[in-house]
């Protein structure tokens, strides 16, 4: 999560106690795994102080008692506590190492990736143009799963719809092929070109929940910059869900601060924060 304004305690349109921030940090540490510390507060308060004056109800404390899992509000609370920074081709260095073992597991028959947090789906297209160009082809044999709390994000990261300054790092030759510029309202704009959606299935997912609508083995999942968020047990309860969904010869992809130390029964680091998965049984 990345910090906001801090709000004075005088200028606050709603009272906040202690109380009400700790629940809140329970209810989300409970669904999602995330530790929120204390210097978080006023960015809950911010974000949350939105959700009272949609839904019309005064106080944090009544709020909070009238939250109910699975309710539509439940998914906005959630929606509002997750932050979604992303961006194309972030932490470049991963692309390569992608584009490698998407032409050796090509040789094994269909090739399965995983974009276990994407965001607003820079990630996963990301992912998807890569492997486009290591396979010479705008229809390779690949699957992208692309999967995320935050409902919201999911709905415009399917939609492929970005302001054109999104792109403006990216090669130019590389805009004209893989997205399309929007033109009248829509100038300023630019979206994913079919081919390029097509590789990607956008899922909700809740990567502490009970149970994963997932299939493995994946030839790579990108779970980066997600560990950050959790204490170290969740961190490690995290990786031995993702391990056995590997293939033997699959990767890790983390964030550019996270590592698995902790985890060296599970992953062995293999590059800059790009992991393999220990054969069970034995220790990296």
């Amino acid at each position: 999560m990345v910090a906001e304004p801090s709000v004075s305690t005088r200028s606050r349109e709603f009272a906040f106690t202690d109380g009400d921030f700790d629940r809140i940090r329970g209810l989300i540490h409970a669904h999602a795994g995330i530790a929120l510390n204390p210097g978080k507060r006023d960015m809950v308060y911010s974000r949350l102080a939105r959700r009272l004056r949609a839904t019309g109800i005064g106080s944090f404390d009544a709020y909070l008692e009238r939250l109910q899992p699975e309710s539509e509000e439940w998914q906005h609370f959630v929606n509002a506590l997750t932050t979604n920074l992303t961006s194309f081709f972030r932490e470049a260095h991963h692309f390569p190492v992608l584009a490698e073992r998407v032409v050796a597991a090509r040789g094994q028959g269909r090739v399965t990736l995983w974009s276990a947090a994407c965001s607003t789906g820079e990630e996963a297209y990301s992912m998807a143009m890569t492997v486009i160009d290591a396979l010479g082809s705008f229809t390779p044999p690949v699957r992208i799963l692309a999967t995320d709390l935050d409902t919201q994000v999911l709905e415009r990261a399917a939609h492929g719809v970005y302001p054109v300054e999104r792109v403006a790092g990216l090669p130019e030759a590389d805009v004209r092929r893989f997205f399309l510029r929007g033109k009248g309202a829509q100038s300023g704009f630019v979206r994913v070109r079919p081919e390029v959606r097509d590789l990607v299935a956008f899922r909700p997912l809740n990567l502490l929940g009970p149970q994963w609508p997932v299939r493995g083995p994946f030839d790579a999942i990108f779970c980066r910059n997600v560990l950050i968020y959790f204490d170290r047990p969740t961190q490690y309860q995290l990786l031995s869900r993702l391990h056995p969904l590997l293939h033997p010869e699959g990767l890790l992809f983390l964030g550019h601060s996270e590592n698995v130390a902790h985890a060296a029964d599970l992953f062995r680091l293999r590059g800059k924060t790009v992991c393999a998965p220990v054969a069970r049984g034995r220790a990296a």
